[in-house]
């Protein structure tokens, strides 16, 4: 199979598919009812959708029948960054909108939720059961004194009880926040201590890579510190009674209770979200109600194409933005795969066995897994049967050219393939899938619908064509009401609007090319900067991961006291694999030949392994700081990390270099 030349599109959509697209649909309808243009495809369309930034978002909410009890009084109050207002005087429920579609006579006893573990024994429920569920919980938690504002957490794996317990919080006016149960007591409460939960949703343990794995002496210590909790919810995942003062999850459940929804401000809480905190606590990030309704509704109407007959499955952990993003796929009357396990057992084709048994049309993973199956040398395609498969969409990290080459050829080639970026901070996406426009190799589609996203130099001044910072020059509705614990602002406007004041700066080098496409070099807060030139690590690590002997890599810039620059490449070698002079060659030969020789490192070193967020990403600046001399208390939050142990290999290489 031939891979497509450099500048011709890896694929395009047909003319039947562009016309059946929810967003030329709404391209349509917004050209008679708006003003929207109705020639110039998706590239006026988003012209439009940031020139007319207020007309955009009213025709959105009217598009998808938003529910404002009382009306607003007029799209945006205030469009100021940070401080902007949205729909000031309306009043709505997310949760309301989530479970529209249980009320229709034809879908009610439709899946609403597939639920599959590692067994791979498939769970369904449906639509009426859902809100049967909601209605009952919600109850209960009024009962418990639960009230609008109040926070409500969860403990737990990706599994239907925690869908429940986020819409009974919502439909309540609740805050939810969650944790993956992977994530150890003190990362738990590094999270959950700072906005202070009155209720707690645990369960008893969870099963990954084929074993049990027992919270109980966890579940424990979170109760013991956090001391506003008034009730503390059992879900006996491994079959165990409820501890002693916990109520069992089934008591809560049994009624058949009408959902009652309240109605709350479009700005009211309804999600506290954390950044990974490798340096520091975790930023508590608030966003709305109403915000994330509509920004939602559209990522996943417009962008992914998502609707009733649809199935929409993202591999993801209760710890990680894409969960919420994921629930929110009900909002379109899409059934939601939820699937608890690791995405390697029994193998590493795990997660294409899920795409398969659940139908899923939608199929949303990390670019690490896609890369990891292009090296394990599997065949989906071949193996499965994927034909419900109209999208693999890829996040996390940038996906390499050899990610959608590998995608094109092993899963389909009628495959459209959406590499998205966004961030926990706006939970949603800045650029990445339009069902209407050609894909490329290693560049997302597009800027999104109402994102004013540009590429900017140091002095603010746009480019095209070159690196620069990802800014976003107007406001969304989903970007954070504030952080939790941060009364002044202070520690929200230091984290986006620092640099370019009024514009939110994202902290990633992109290029916005000049078909309107957009890559993704990595962050700019871990800037390789070699004589003057600005490089992204995304753009070795595709080079470097490519050669069979690499499992993983991490590189690192550093500016050196007498003046010089030292830029390391840490490598963790595939089983096998030795690091000799052979292969130190290869490693710059292929760097130099892909990138250019500035971006060869001056030494590669192995190392047993490559730390990584909670959430899979390379920690790259805890590193630096590490090798910079910061003491392992000051330079790293151990909490935020997913294996302590491999800190210490980076920080005795910075004391041997001293």
């Amino acid at each position: 199979m031939t891979s497509a030349p450099h500048d011709a599109p890896l694929w395009q959509p047909g003319p039947d598919r562009i016309e059946a697209a929810a967003v030329t649909r709404f391209q349509n309808w917004a050209a008679a009812r708006y003003g929207a243009p109705a020639e110039g495809g998706y590239a006026a369309l988003h012209r439009w959708s940031v020139e007319e930034l207020d007309t955009f978002w009213q025709a959105v909410a009217d598009w998808f029948d938003i529910r404002f009890s009382t009306p607003y009084e007029r799209v945006l109050g205030n469009r100021a960054m940070p401080g902007a207002t949205w729909f000031p005087g309306a009043f709505l429920n997310y949760a309301e909108h989530a479970l529209r579609t249980a009320q229709d006579p034809g879908r009610a006893d439709a899946p609403a939720l597939l639920y599959v573990d590692e067994t791979h024994t498939q769970a369904a429920v449906s639509w009426a059961e859902l809100r049967r569920q909601v209605g009952a919980l919600a109850a209960e938690l009024r009962a418990l004194g639960v009230t609008p504002g109040d926070r409500v957490s969860g403990y737990l794996p990706n599994i239907p009880q925690a869908v429940i317990a986020f819409l009974a919080t919502a439909a309540v006016g609740g805050v939810w926040t969650s944790c993956a149960p992977d994530f150890g007591a003190r990362s738990v409460l590094d999270r959950f201590q700072q906005i202070e939960p009155v209720v707690l949703f645990t369960v008893d343990g969870y099963r990954y890579g084929g074993k049990e794995h027992d919270r109980t002496d966890t579940v424990a210590e979170l109760r013991r510190e956090l001391p506003t909790l008034r009730a503390v919810v059992h879900i006996p995942l491994l079959g165990t009674d409820a501890p002693e003062g916990a109520l069992a999850w089934a008591a809560l459940t049994s009624a058949d209770t009408e959902p009652v929804f309240e109605q709350v401000p479009f700005e009211h809480p309804l999600w506290v979200l954390y950044s990974s905190g490798t340096t520091g606590l975790p930023k508590a990030i608030v966003q709305s109600q109403g915000g994330i309704l509509l920004e939602h509704f559209k990522q996943i109407g417009l962008h992914c194409d998502l609707g009733p007959e649809d199935r929409f499955f993202w591999y993801t952990s209760t710890g990680w933005m894409m969960w919420n993003f994921l629930v929110s796929g009900l909002l379109t009357g899409a059934t939601v795969v939820l699937y608890d396990g690791s995405p390697g057992h029994p193998d590493v084709s795990a997660q294409w066995r899920v795409a398969e048994q659940t139908g899923a049309t939608l199929f949303g993973t990390s670019a690490a897994y896609v890369m990891a199956c292009r090296k394990a040398g599997v065949h989906p395609g071949h193996d499965f049967d994927l034909s419900r498969v109209q999208c693999v969409a890829t996040t996390g990290s940038p996906l390499p050219p050899d990610g959608f080459r590998w995608l094109h050829d092993e899963v389909a080639e009628d495959l459209w393939i959406a590499s998205v970026s966004g961030g926990t901070d706006v939970c949603s996406c800045f650029a990445g899938a339009v069902p209407t426009l050609p894909v490329h190799i290693g560049e997302l589609q597009a800027p999104s619908l109402g994102t004013d996203l540009q590429s900017w130099d140091p002095a603010g001044e746009p480019l095209v064509g070159a690196v620069g910072e990802l800014v976003v020059t107007n406001p969304l509705p989903s970007m954070p009401l504030r952080f939790w614990n941060d009364p002044d602002g202070s520690r929200y406007h230091d984290s986006y609007f620092d640099v370019y004041p009024g514009v939110w700066r994202h902290g990633d080098w992109i290029t916005l090319t000049e078909r309107g496409s957009v890559v993704i070099h990595g962050r700019s807060d871990s800037t390789l900067n070699r004589q003057g030139v600005r490089m992204g690590s995304a753009d070795i690590y595709e080079a470097v991961e490519r050669l069979p002997e690499i499992r993983e890599s991490l590189v690192i810039g550093l500016e050196e006291p007498d003046g010089g620059y030292w830029m390391p490449l840490f490598v963790h070698l595939a089983e096998g694999a030795a690091l000799d002079d052979d292969l130190r060659a290869a490693i710059k030969r292929t760097i130099r030949e892909n990138l250019s020789p500035r971006h060869v490192p001056d030494e590669v070193i192995e190392v047993p392994g490559i730390p990584h967020t909670l959430t899979g990403k390379r920690i790259e600046v805890p590193i630096k700081r590490l090798l910079q001399g910061t003491e392992l208390a000051k330079a790293v939050n151990p909490g935020s990390v997913d294996d302590v142990d491999l800190l210490h290999f980076y920080a005795e290489l910075a004391r041997t270099r001293r």
